[in-house]
């Protein structure tokens, strides 16, 4: 079995040492399977990714002596291929058009006596009582409101039948509750998600497991707060007949407080970290890898 991996940031800010971990991670794994390692720019947030972060990141993995396949696939260069799984899921009638704000929903799951509460990624939405008339959307749509793609998972699990209670994955590494080997897929977690808004033809769910697809990935190696989404993930590729990768998820880098790395920790940077002396041999000790 060949071994293809990625590691696909966001330019929306530095990388830090907690990107580095997870690209030095999918990077050697690729190496010691003989496989094939990825480089994907995840830029579909017109508004928060700038081209000198995408830039940073090309320095920063050259830096830590990361070598990837070329041309590198930024996803703002694809959103014609996310509106058409998009179409593909709309046809089936597997997403419908919310045109509810949070703040409607947070008011309509305040008065639902039997709401399934909170997921582990926030509120789980399961979608109106009844269904929006032909009408109505059709008015809303006349009157140009702005609405959400989101996936039925109602529609989701009457469209596999008996495979929706088959729907599972190969965990190599470790969940938050120490998950691993086969996992059982429970989508029902995170509700109705939102796949894309009007304004953004898509989300990240649809345009990351669309390109894995695409890529040939066969194994995803990511941070463990992405875990809980890997549930919806292997809906999708079931949706929409996607090859499942094996996943591997790992552990997240956490500074003195307890605290995840992110793009606001200035200091710990890639770009910091190099400008402070450090060198790509001391990165792979501060993270561990």
């Amino acid at each position: 079995m060949s071994f293809v991996t990625r590691f696909a940031p966001s330019p929306t800010g530095h990388l830090h040492l907690g990107h580095a971990f997870s690209a030095i991670a999918a990077h050697d794994a690729a190496q010691a399977a003989g496989g094939r390692f990825l480089l994907r720019i995840e830029d579909i947030d017109l508004t928060r990714c700038k081209p000198e972060y995408e830039a940073d990141i090309f320095e920063d993995l050259a830096w830590l002596g990361l070598e990837w396949e070329t041309p590198v696939r930024r996803q703002s260069g694809h959103f014609d291929d996310y509106a058409a799984a998009i179409d593909a899921l709309a046809a089936r009638g597997l997403v419908y058009r919310c045109f509810k704000t949070r703040k409607e929903i947070a008011e309509e799951i305040a008065r639902a006596p039997h709401h399934p509460g909170e997921g582990p990624e926030g509120v789980i939405y399961s979608g109106p009582a009844e269904p929006m008339s032909a009408d109505e959307e059709a008015a809303r749509l006349d009157a140009g409101e702005p609405f959400a793609w989101r996936l039925s998972l109602t529609a989701a699990r009457e469209a596999l039948g008996e495979d929706w209670d088959r729907l599972g994955f190969i965990e190599e590494g470790e969940g938050p509750e120490g998950e691993t080997g086969r996992v059982k897929a429970r989508p029902e977690l995170l509700g109705d998600t939102i796949l894309a808004r009007k304004d953004v033809g898509t989300s990240y769910h649809v345009a990351c497991c669309h390109d894995d697809a695409l890529q040939g990935v066969t194994h995803v190696i990511r941070g463990r707060d992405l875990f809980f989404a890997t549930h919806l993930h292997v809906l999708l590729q079931a949706l929409m007949g996607w090859p499942q990768p094996v996943w591997r998820h790992h552990r997240l880098l956490t500074g003195p407080d307890g605290k995840r790395f992110a793009k606001r920790d200035r200091a710990l940077t890639l770009k910091a970290l190099r400008e402070a002396g450090e060198t790509p041999e001391s990165v792979r000790r501060l993270c561990g890898a």
